[in-house]
């Protein structure tokens, strides 16, 4: 299928990750804003997150391969899964399609009388202030690579030839559910750079500018765990076919 095709499926499967994800969490926290209910709560975006993955699996994972994230695409690069030369493609429609979503997450946002936008909206990634349990930049950098890598090494075997790939988008989105257990409360889980730069931007954009400063770490650290479970994953490759 021609590349062009393939990146369209790619914005498209994360413009649900972002709206399906981030919405659960921004919509829930607006909603339950003055009441002493805990809505979804942490469990439930959680579940969120993973839901998207595994429904994008099987919509579009015979397309693109559903990567839905820079840090897969690259991960997969280093672990010979992936074209090197189609990754930009990739990584360049994921992130228009997590910006898009976000923009349309702020709409519906704006459409609750009682809504105020903040440094935290939109289920904003961030350390320090913007940390939900005010984790520092070093324990948020190393949280980050830590599950990107493990996110990759489980993607790269549940999709291994040898293994039984009709349940990948299930291991898949499980694993993600597990890491934004483990995770939220450091940096509100962010394991993919598109998904942190659409609320971001949009919030940027929309005079609130301290998550776009702490962007890099969020660029950074899911791209060099991504590398590092591709690298890794390899060994297990080249070990089997000798």
């Amino acid at each position: 299928m021609p590349l062009i095709s393939r990146s369209l499926a790619e914005m498209i499967g994360t413009f649900w990750l972002v709206l399906g994800g981030c919405g659960s969490a921004a919509l829930a926290a607006v909603f339950m804003a003055g009441t002493n209910d805990i809505g979804i709560g942490l469990l439930g975006v959680a579940f969120a997150f993973g839901l998207t993955v595994v429904t994008m699996a099987y919509a579009i994972g015979h397309i693109s391969g559903c990567h839905l994230n820079p840090a897969v695409t690259v991960g997969l690069v280093a672990g010979g899964r992936f074209s090197a030369a189609e990754a930009p493609m990739y990584i360049l429609f994921q992130t228009i399609g997590a910006i898009g979503a976000a923009f349309l997450l702020l709409m519906i946002l704006k459409g609750q009388p009682d809504f105020v936008l903040a440094a935290n909206s939109l289920a904003v990634n961030g350390f320090g202030e913007l940390s939900p349990g005010k984790y520092p930049m070093l324990t948020g950098f190393i949280m980050e690579v830590v599950m990107t890598a493990m996110f990759l090494f489980i993607i790269l075997g549940a999709t291994d030839k040898r293994g039984i790939g009709s349940h990948a988008g299930l291991a898949i989105g499980l694993a993600l559910t597990l890491i934004h257990l483990i995770s939220i409360p450091v940096t509100n889980t962010s394991v993919n750079p598109a998904r942190s730069t659409g609320p971001a931007l949009v919030l940027f954009l929309n005079g609130q500018g301290l998550a776009i400063t702490q962007l890099w770490l969020f660029w950074a650290a899911p791209l060099i765990g991504g590398a590092i479970a591709g690298v890794v994953y390899r060994l297990f490759e080249t070990n089997e076919s000798k």
